[in-house]
């Protein structure tokens, strides 16, 4: 299975300009960030092509089946948004969305998370490819210009992770970094990826190591804070801020720093899956706006 997710993960699409993308072509960027989340190693507590990290209910394969049955419903989002459609009609394909991953999964959550903000991201892609916003404008901003408001003002899932997280800790969650235009991945993923790719000599895979490390130190993770609380986040914080601070990749045996710290997550079940969404996202984000620099 790793030399497939690998193999898929080598050959993004060469844009001609920001808005010639197609819905088809959106998608297959918005499956292939999947894959190449899941494919990345080590990241702490999280499912990877080597092992299921903190989960023992998952494994890459679920993942990679998740990805590919995904992949129709995030061309039906782009092309949503290319016709300027609002958050209720956004909304209705991402629960569609959410049974063909449940369909593939055997009813296992491997990218609800992803579904939501990177059904957006996809929407956002959509509406610049029809040249309905100025190309000056990032995805981010069509979020937040678009569906902010009516991101806050939608339906919530009281008894969700991150609804629950919200009321005990007053933790903004994966709603408020999307109503915000996903300032996390503007000002973090992308900084800590473009890093990442300086210091690993141009190697993708440490740059996606580098970026998750990065995204984990600083989000309030709601995640983490639903297996390990304040205490399960604050640790989970210190140790990537602290492999950061050593120089992340770019230190002298980065991966068997990383390794170590993935087990410690492993050994108290943390599992930062915000940060995993948000390195998917990361990923999307940079190869619709910059061509990836592949």
């Amino acid at each position: 299975m790793s030399t497939i997710l690998h193999a898929r993960s080598e050959s993004p699409l060469a844009w001609n300009s920001p808005a010639s993308i197609t819905p088809s072509c959106i998608a297959e960027a918005a499956e292939r960030s999947l894959i190449d989340e899941v494919g990345t190693w080590p990241k702490p507590g999280l499912v990877s092509t080597v092992d299921s990290g903190s989960h023992s209910d998952m494994d890459a394969a679920m993942f990679h089946r998740s990805a590919v049955a995904l992949r129709p419903f995030f061309a039906r989002l782009a092309d949503a948004g290319a016709r300027g459609q609002g958050m209720d009609a956004l909304r209705r394909i991402g629960i569609s969305a959410e049974r063909a991953m449940e369909a593939a999964t055997g009813g296992v959550n491997t990218h609800r998370g992803a579904i939501f903000g990177l059904g957006l991201l996809s929407a956002a892609a959509g509406m610049r490819g029809a040249r309905s916003v100025g190309l000056h404008h990032s995805l981010g901003d069509i979020v937040l210009m678009r569906w902010g408001h009516d991101i806050l003002a939608g339906p919530r899932l009281a008894d969700s992770h991150g609804e629950t997280v919200k009321r005990r800790y007053g933790a903004g969650g994966a709603r408020q970094e999307a109503a915000e235009g996903f300032p996390a991945v503007y000002r973090i993923g992308l900084p800590a990826l473009r890093a990442g790719l300086t210091l690993a000599k141009g190697d993708r895979q440490a740059a996606r190591v580098h970026c998750c490390f990065s995204l984990i130190a600083e989000l309030e993770d709601t995640n983490l804070l639903h297996r390990g609380g304040e205490e399960g986040l604050r640790f989970a914080q210190c140790s990537a801020q602290e492999f950061i601070d050593r120089g992340g990749v770019g230190q002298e045996n980065w991966i068997v720093t990383a390794q170590q710290i993935h087990r410690q997550f492993v050994e108290r079940r943390l599992s930062p899956g915000g940060a995993a969404d948000l390195l998917a996202m990361t990923l999307f984000v940079d190869e619709i706006e910059q061509g990836a620099h592949r």
